[in-house]
């Protein structure tokens, strides 16, 4: 006899709704393996024929880390295409590679982190080139396009399950896992939260991942906001994956909690459903949750929570289902469609920023090429390895003819000689395979090791030239004639063996430190100085060598010399991804490198017909009073190169708009930890200064009127429509963009707030209509007086044109709105973070889990104001509910003290709060504003009034 065929089980039928068969599974998962299931790297279950699942393939701008695969723009790239369509079948192409890659290897994810909706708030944070844009709707409608096209279309099966960074409030790499973001509500929720929110309604977004640094005094990763907010946003389940490292970093270096056991459970019970810490070992935090089980700090059900959670995304990727998977079949892999995307994205990204009528160059222009990013394609923390390469150098032999293009560094030559009058010299290598950082496909490439097959550096009478560049602030990089960069391995020793600075320590930097009558020259990754010994020459502790630098050409002098023989100079200046501002490290200056602002002005200086490409992750503050034409781009990919020359050619018009509003000085900037936008003028939202260049800003060789500008009001919403003519003389793009502000308001608004945008092609002479259907919410603030949004009446600007400052026509309506009220204080009293405005203060949690207080900046008095405050017939007495030792006052209207309170004797911890009470004196009643003036460490969560 034929035993008979088991049957199937529930979670393996596909007519099934994929909740009833999560239940099902989950019913079948020992508590080790559901435990299990909780780590990044998640073990199989073989008696369920369960595989191995891991959480997190890094895919900003093509997938990363797993080897070759196609690079798009940078993410800032991306957003100053300003073209929704573009970024949805970019990310459908990384979709793509990403299925057909895992084909090929498992190690390759499905569940894809990107991307990063962190706002560009403030221009100086290292990891501004991983952001869209510093406005929420606009990272939004880009977020949303990109996780669109990793979702895929089918109603169904997902082709990648996007996660979004990094939640929340986080735009600062310096000491970012100890700072905390003072966020109000307004500001949390008009724009910090808006860009995710947005972004998860549209519905293509599977989870997020918490940002390393605390908001309002709290770690994110045990925020109720993932509760309160994102949960509340949609009925998909959302998985929570925990950035690296952060779970343990909770007791390490927060020192929120007193043991990992707490914080891990914390952390699960505020929603983080995937644990990230200790690379692919999972014993340590399996073994962190058992016990927190043991300890009763979880509960079983806190457990299945998080596993459903992670079991939807893996359902929804059709991993259950391999043959009604849509996308099992996926190879779409570096295809001709592929490179002609990732063309078309670096084209649409490049912005002009000032044309005097240089630009086109005609067909037959000499042309020189110069600057230290001329023959580079740079690539980022999150690149892939590229299969494809185009500098701007390649770009321009190849639209110009090699003939017609001249090309000069600007790199400073030199020689290092040592106190003993012997030089630097790199030995010939070895015929040996020519392996590219990252091309092994490591998981991490934070784990890369230097090579050590490559003879170390030595000292002799022939030394070695080498081409040194300043990145600024004294961070050098020391090029051998091969191009192989000096770098440093494990064993300490230099050898020409980088292919490009990288790494998660970077191992290519020095540092020439004035030392005696020469120079140490320190290496910046493992903070030794550079020894001679007689094996080679090591970065060690021990008596550092003092070297003498010679310099055998200046940058300057090459710059120079092709500068002059050309019909234009092209200078391509910018930053490399992984030195200076980065991920880990901000930039310290809007300023562009001393280094390369010599070879700009050396370029100027022979030749007036001198434009600025500028090559870079960030905005930069440079002068362009000089220039003819200034041009910017982000690290473009792969076809980086061929972009820029087919712009500067004319044979595509330049349409890229800024992003981020570009300032002028250092001095315009806020504090890098200040994330108040409205209090502190920041963004284009507030900003009161005059600006480099203004967000949206970006040229065309067409022209483009506005016209016919009309808007309807509706129960609903607003209707908006106005003309845009192409009146020159080339087919062209125009970004065509649609702002609004509040005529009269009664707080603080933006001073206009974008509300639409459009990219649209448009012919010699052709017209277009453009509408806009804006939801009255649109138009909404946040009420602290009454915790919600709000549109007020009155009188609203609307502002079309083509960028926030370029404004061609303007309407205004008037809306009816809700009238705002006073605050009822009698009633419901004061939560101390509702503040309308303050000075001397920062938020921070009121309870671990939950709650605001507000307490003075340390060395400062605080004061907060809240404005129209309903005290009724009049107030007998006033509580301060507070923790800590100090003293709070009580005014009114700006007026002198009206009471004064204290706690009898310091609280035993911040959390343990009293509530002391005082007379008011006088009985003050009606409409009044209410200020605090609060002294001390002290932390205030609320104030009652009694008549």
């Amino acid at each position: 006899m034929t035993a008979p065929t088991p049957p199937t089980p529930p979670f393996r039928d596909p007519d099934l709704p994929f909740a009833e068969r999560i239940d099902d599974l989950l019913s079948r998962l020992t508590l080790d393996e559901r435990i299990g299931f909780l780590h990044q790297f998640g073990p199989p279950v073989e008696r369920l024929g369960v595989a191995a699942f891991r959480t997190g393939q890094e895919a900003l701008h093509g997938v990363a880390w797993m080897g070759p695969a196609t690079v798009f723009p940078q993410a800032v790239g991306l957003g100053a295409t300003w073209n929704e369509d573009l970024v949805r079948r970019v990310g459908e192409a990384v979709s793509r590679e990403a299925r057909a890659m895992r084909a090929r290897d498992e190690r390759v994810g499905l569940n894809v982190w990107s991307p990063t909706v962190n706002l560009l708030r403030h221009p100086l944070w290292g990891r501004n080139e991983e952001g869209y844009s510093e406005d929420p709707r606009l990272t939004s409608a880009i977020a949303t396009a990109y996780t669109r096209g990793l979702r895929g279309d089918h109603p169904v099966y997902w082709r990648t399950a996007p996660v979004l960074k990094h939640w929340l409030a986080h735009s600062n790499e310096t000491r970012r896992d100890t700072t905390s973001s003072t966020v109000r509500p307004r500001v949390l929720h008009e724009y910090d939260l808006r860009a995710f929110r947005d972004t998860v309604e549209a519905g293509a977004v599977a989870g997020v991942m918490p940002a390393y640094n605390l908001v309002n005094g709290r770690p994110n990763h045990v925020s109720p906001y993932l509760r309160e907010h994102l949960r509340a946003w949609t009925d998909e389940e959302l998985l929570v994956c925990s950035d690296a490292g952060a779970p343990s970093n909770l007791v390490d270096s927060e020192h929120y909690f007193g043991t990992h056991e707490e914080a891990t459970a914390a952390a699960l019970r505020a929603g983080v459903d995937s644990f990230t810490d200790h690379g692919t070992d999972s014993s340590v935090i399996v073994a962190r949750i058992k016990r927190a089980l043991e300890q009763g700090l979880l509960s079983g059900e806190d457990v299945d929570t998080a596993v459903r959670r992670q079991l939807s995304v893996r359902f929804r990727l059709g991993e259950f289902d391999p043959d009604r998977d849509p996308y099992a079949g996926e190879r779409a892999f570096d295809t001709p469609e592929h490179r002609a995307l990732a063309r078309e994205a670096a084209e649409q990204a490049v912005v002009l920023l000032k044309n005097d009528g240089l630009l086109p160059l005609d067909p037959g222009t000499r042309v020189a090429v110069v600057g230290l990013l001329a023959d580079e394609c740079k690539l980022d923390w999150y690149s892939g390895s590229l299969i494809h390469r185009s500098t701007p150098l390649e770009g321009l032999y190849e639209r110009f003819g090699s003939d017609r293009v001249e090309f000069a560094e600007g790199v400073d030559r030199v020689l290092l000689r040592t106190s003993a009058g012997a030089f630097l010299h790199v030995r010939p290598a070895p015929d040996a395979p020519d392996a590219a950082r990252g091309e092994e496909g490591a998981l991490d490439p934070a784990l890369l090791a230097g090579r050590t097959d490559l003879p170390p550096l030595t000292v002799g009478p022939d030394g070695t030239e080498l081409a040194l560049v300043d990145w600024g602030d004294g961070v050098l990089t020391l090029r051998a004639p091969d191009g192989r960069y000096v770098s440093v391995a494990d064993d300490g020793y230099l050898r020409a063996s980088a292919d490009q600075p990288g790494g998660w320590i970077v191992q290519e930097t020095f540092r020439l430190e004035p030392h005696e009558h020469g120079h140490l020259l320190r290496h910046l990754g493992t903070g030794h100085p550079v020894r001679v010994t007689p094996d080679g020459v090591r970065a060690a502790e021990g008596e550092p060598e003092v070297f003498e630098l010679v310099v055998a050409e200046r940058g300057e002098d090459a710059v120079a010399r092709a500068a002059a023989a050309a019909d234009v100079v092209v200078v391509v200046a910018g930053n490399d991804p992984h030195i200076n501002g980065r991920e880990t490290e901000d930039r310290t200056t809007l300023r562009l490198p001393a280094q390369q602002e010599r070879l700009l002005h050396a370029a100027r200086a022979a030749n007036p017909r001198t434009l600025l490409a500028l090559v870079s992750a960030y905005p930069y503050a440079v002068d362009p009073a000089d220039l003819p034409a200034v041009l910017w781009t982000a690290h473009g990919g792969q076809a980086a190169g061929t972009a820029l020359a087919r712009v500067l050619a004319g044979d595509v018009s330049p349409a890229g708009r800024l992003p981020q509003t570009w300032y002028a000085d250092d001095a315009d900037l806020p504090d890098l930890l200040d994330y108040d936008v409205i209090g502190g003028r920041q963004t284009y939202l507030y900003f009161e200064g005059t600006p480099l260049f203004p967000f949206g800003h970006g040229l065309s060789y067409a022209a483009f009127s506005y016209g016919d500008l009309t808007a309807d009001v509706t129960e609903s919403g607003v209707r908006v429509a106005f003309g845009v003519t192409n009146t020159g003389a080339v087919t062209a793009d125009e970004v065509a963009q649609l702002y609004g502000r509040a005529v009269d308001p009664s707080v603080p608004r933006p001073r206009r707030e974008l509300l639409g945008h459009r990219r649209v092609t448009l012919a010699p002479g052709e017209s277009t209509r453009l509408i806009f259907d804006l939801p009255l919410s649109a138009f909404a603030f946040w009420d602290v007086a009454v915790g919600r949004w709000r549109v007020e009446p009155g009188a609203y600007a609307l502002l079309a044109g083509a960028s926030s400052e370029d404004v061609r026509l303007s309407t205004t309506v008037t809306l009816r709105g809700e009238p705002g009220v006073p605050r009822p204080v009698v009633e419901h009293g004061l939560d101390s973070a509702d503040f309308d405005e303050q000075s001397g203060t920062e938020i921070v949690d009121r309870a671990k889990r939950s709650g605001d207080a507000v307490t003075p900046v340390p060395g400062k008095d605080g004061e907060l104001l809240y404005r129209r405050c309903d005290l009724g017939t009049g107030v007998r007495e006033v509580s301060v509910e507070m923790s800590g030792t100090g003293t709070v006052e009580v005014a009114l209207d700006g007026g002198p003290s009206l009471a004064s309170l204290s706690p009898e004797a310091p609280t035993a911890d911040p959390y343990t709060y009293v509530t002391v009470t005082a007379p008011v004196a006088g009985e003050p009643g009606g409409v009044r504003d209410v200020r605090l003036r609060v002294r001390g460490a002290l932390r205030v969560a609320r104030v009652d009034f009694r008549g």
